[in-house]
């Protein structure tokens, strides 16, 4: 396994000052250090929000571990892969994957210069054919908006538990806190030291509008919420909404038709997100876009591991192409 630092040029000059030279990890399959000639598919890996690559790659203690699920499903043969995840953690706790002059253009960063960095330093099958996107939660989101606009660098799709499909367009229902957090609005936060001790909600309610309302007249955070002084600002929902993969869905099923293979799943516990995954099922359908979809018992991470091990590495072998040609 490889821990590099790419710099992101689509990163530079964001507004929030997160560097834009960004930490990733790459798992390198079992036979990379001996087989010279040898190139390989690429899976991106998409990580959640608030989450890391450290704690998905296995140096942190989490509900999952790329190098093991790889192991496990892959192991040393015909059909190995590399697996690429960025860094995607921000001031904000998360980039959303979007494309914000507060966060950075991270849409950019990984279907450009993420992945000419990847082909540039590494034996990869440098063709959309043989790249892969996949993530979870946040990371999920990513892969739906990703993928979906970018058909010329990405073959295959798989969104985990994917959030934020339709965004909640009520910022003046009450929070739901767990147990010990600050009840704290977002509209009283001032200060980064304060949001840093927000609820979760809060801090997700913060790094969408950096992603989706950024404002850079409107400092220390360059961005406009939902719900201001009392008053909902339709602006702010109208934005957020347009970046719903719910909503860019009908612009972009040409390019969805192009992938080799689609798939979406989530927990049965895991609402709202169970119920927009099966929102997107059914206009996938209508479409005549193929895919796979299952709701699994369970909740937002409780089977994540096994998912990646049993489901998301496993259609990556199937559809990607390898040195031989496309698996079978």
């Amino acid at each position: 396994m490889d821990v590099v630092t790419v710099h992101g040029a689509s990163l530079e000059r964001n507004l929030a000052g997160d560097s834009p030279d960004r930490r990733v990890s790459v798992y390198l399959p079992p036979s990379y250090p001996t087989a010279k000639s040898r190139r390989y598919p690429v899976v991106y890996l998409l990580h959640g929000f608030t989450d890391t690559d450290d704690r998905w790659f296995g140096r942190v203690q989490h509900f999952v571990n790329v190098p093991a699920a790889a192991d496990s499903a892959i192991g040393a043969g015909p059909h190995e892969l590399i697996i690429v995840m960025p860094n995607a953690y921000t001031k904000f706790a998360g980039s959303m994957y979007s494309s914000s002059v507060t966060t950075g253009d991270w849409e950019s960063f990984v279907a450009q210069d993420l992945v000419s960095y990847i082909d540039s330093h590494y034996r990869t099958i440098a063709n959309v054919a043989s790249r892969g996107l996949a993530g979870h939660s946040m990371g999920g989101y990513g892969v739906l908006r990703i993928g979906m606009k970018h058909p010329d660098v990405f073959s295959v799709l798989y969104a985990l538990s994917p959030c934020c499909m339709i965004p909640n367009v009520n910022p003046q229902a009450a929070p739901r806190l767990r147990p010990g957090e600050n009840p704290i609005t977002a509209d009283r936060i001032r200060t980064f030291t304060e949001l840093e001790g927000a609820s979760f909600g809060v801090k997700a309610q913060f790094a969408s509008a950096a992603a989706w309302s950024p404002n850079p007249k409107n400092p220390p955070f360059y961005l406009d919420l939902p719900l201001q002084n009392g008053e909902v600002n339709p602006l702010v929902i109208a934005e957020w909404s347009a970046n719903a993969p719910l909503a860019l869905v009908d612009q972009y099923i040409g390019h969805l038709k192009k992938m080799k293979a689609i798939a979406v799943d989530a927990g049965n516990a895991d609402e709202p997100i169970a119920t927009t995954v099966r929102t997107l099922h059914g206009m996938l359908d209508v479409n005549g876009v193929a895919h796979t979809f299952e709701i699994y018992e369970g909740n937002h991470v409780d089977h994540i591991g096994e998912r990646l091990t049993n489901f998301t590495l496993p259609l990556f072998v199937k559809n990607l192409a390898f040195p031989d040609g496309p698996s079978r």
